[in-house]
């Protein structure tokens, strides 16, 4: 009869030691989770760089102060090419040669020629001598040597005709020897042994290694900003090295750059020790104190490291009210240096996130170091 009544209180017993081992696993959980406060990532913050402008970088690349395309100014097959890409080459020395079978055929015609008229000359000055010798004896007639006279100034002229061809000639014939205008490298060699060559083609480069210079592009928004003899900081990243340079040239014109202004930058020859033509360089260059960038009243300047790029979005993580790191979504514009502008969505006077201690995310809790 007592039987239901134990199956009850057992029933009651196991129900209670159950709640007792919830309660107990819910404790240890609790006080097993760390505060807010000690898991929160230290970082550094700062505000916007809006000072005026002291600097204007742009890109460029390192380029010889001179250089030359070889070409010929005739038309015929390539027999020889004296020199490849990276030869040392002196002012004067053979590079190539044209086939010149024709202009040695012309320079032989006119030789030829010029034998003709010196014997013709030869002939006209000794009837000229015999009748100026007559007419003073009164045994010639003026008529008469005057036109001895015409005769002998006829073919002096023919002479220097045919003198003046032959050096025409040797003109063209130089042409099929190219030489180096002057001391440097073969920086490129576009021909070989056997191919024809027209006038005006290039089939060397040659790029005097003395020297180095840095070939830049300038918006016409800021090439107001820059005056020649201003120094400029070259920063090269192919061999991580910065060097002092200043500007030497300023194009006056941007028709043919597509709105771009060509500035050169001159490199010391003391600093050109590593350097190779092609490199690409940042140029920064110092422009007046107070200067602001044309159609708009501040710059709003952060690092280029604390951008977020996210698909083709990008942010800079920001603080919230509640000390939680916040992805705020920014539009860029220009860079300059290690600094890149931004046209909306953070204030001039608000605070971002420089660097972390650890991995940001929005909505992390956050401490300032």
């Amino acid at each position: 009869m007592n039987l239901p009544i134990h199956k009850n209180s057992a029933l009651q017993l196991f129900t209670g030691i159950g709640l007792l081992i919830l309660s107990a696993c819910s404790s240890n959980e609790k006080k097993a989770m760390p505060t807010g406060a000690d898991t929160a990532i230290l970082v550094t913050v700062s505000q916007p760089s809006a000072d005026a402008k002291q600097g204007l970088t742009v890109s460029g690349q390192v380029e010889a102060s001179q250089a030359a395309n070889i070409s010929t100014r005739v038309m015929g097959y390539i027999t020889k090419i004296n020199v490849k890409v990276g030869d040392r080459v002196n002012k004067g020395q053979l590079l190539a040669t044209i086939s010149n079978d024709d202009i040695l055929a012309k320079r032989a015609q006119a030789d030829a020629m010029i034998a003709e008229a010196n014997a013709a000359a030869q002939n006209a000055q000794k009837d000229y001598d015999r009748f100026t010798a007559l007419y003073k004896q009164q045994s010639a007639s003026a008529k008469e040597l005057d036109n001895i006279t015409l005769q002998y100034s006829s073919a002096k002229a023919r002479l220097e005709a045919t003198k003046q061809q032959r050096r025409e000639v040797n003109a063209m014939l130089s042409y099929t020897n190219l030489t180096a205008p002057f001391a440097g490298t073969v920086t490129q060699k576009m021909m070989d042994a056997g191919s024809m060559a027209n006038p005006g083609m290039p089939l060397l480069t040659i790029e005097q290694s003395a020297s180095y210079q840095v070939s830049a592009s300038v918006p016409e928004s800021e090439i107001s900003l820059i005056k020649e003899n201003a120094p400029a900081t070259i920063n090269i990243d192919a061999i991580h090295k910065v060097i002092n340079g200043k500007i030497a040239q300023i194009a006056q014109s941007s028709q043919s750059s597509g709105g771009q202004y060509m500035i050169k930058v001159n490199i010391p020859d003391n600093e050109k020790q590593g350097l190779f033509a092609g490199m690409y360089a940042n140029v920064t260059i110092a422009v007046t104190q107070g200067v602001k960038t044309a159609n708009t009243g501040e710059q709003i300047m952060v690092p280029v490291s604390a951008i977020e790029y996210k698909d083709q979005l990008t942010g800079l993580y920001t603080i919230g009210s509640n000390h939680t790191a916040l992805l705020r979504w920014v539009r860029l514009g220009r860079t300059q240096g290690n600094q890149v502008e931004i046209l909306s969505g953070l204030a001039a006077n608000e605070q971002f996130i420089v660097s972390a201690d650890g991995r940001l995310y929005d909505g992390a809790a956050v401490k300032i170091k």
